[in-house]
């Protein structure tokens, strides 16, 4: 078993402010239960901080106040629970098609009392979903699709003037390139390639 990784008092304390004690409990849902659960390999344990909860959490930065968030393939509620942990103002409906993964966010958020989240257990290009969804002001996602087949997901969900935002690596810039056209095509606009938490994280958030 992996050793717990330290806490990074001072970047959990900029990102999540009085509420740090509510993302500990979430890095303690996610060491303990999500990793016995399938939803995280017991290898990333030693990195949920840095790697996953607050790479996830400066997200925040880029949010509109009061904003609605569509989280698509939640998974284990990355990036989807650390911004509705750090931003109480802002609205997330987590999106996930798997029941097992559904089960586990729903405990999590009642748990945590986060009364800013709802779960749909779905496909965002289901019907279904679309129509429970409507149009939100931001569709979030990481790490779920290539960029063009996310879009053809994700954009018809947001408003115009909305924004789709998805977590990317350092390639992301090649994949604007390439799926430019199915970008278009799904009613995307200009793209902006971002990236937030320079001050607290050893390898900042690429959006």
């Amino acid at each position: 078993v992996s050793e717990p990784d330290s806490r990074p008092d001072e970047a959990i304390d900029a990102a999540f402010g009085d509420r740090a004690d509510v993302a500990e409990q979430y890095h303690a849902w996610l060491a303990e239960h999500a990793t016995v659960r399938g939803l995280i390999g017991p290898r990333e344990v030693p990195r949920l901080w840095d790697r996953h909860i607050l790479n996830c959490a400066a997200l925040a930065d880029v949010i509109p106040e009061g904003a609605v968030v569509a989280d698509i393939g939640s998974g284990a509620g990355l990036p989807g629970i650390p911004l509705a942990i750090a931003r109480p103002d802002v609205s997330v409906i987590l999106v996930e098609p798997l029941l097992r993964r559904t089960t586990f966010l729903d405990e999590v958020v009642a748990d945590l009392g986060l009364s800013n989240v709802t779960v749909l257990r779905g496909r965002a290009e289901e019907k279904a979903v679309r129509k429970e969804v409507g149009l939100v002001d931001v569709v979030t996602s990481r790490a779920v699709a290539p960029l063009g087949k996310l879009a053809g997901w994700s954009l018809p969900l947001v408003k115009t003037g909305g924004h789709m935002i998805a977590m990317k690596g350092s390639s992301v810039g090649e994949e604007l390139e390439r799926d430019a056209a199915e970008i278009t095509a799904a009613g995307g606009g200009e793209a902006e390639i971002l990236t937030v938490g320079e001050a607290h994280l050893s390898a900042p958030t690429t959006l």
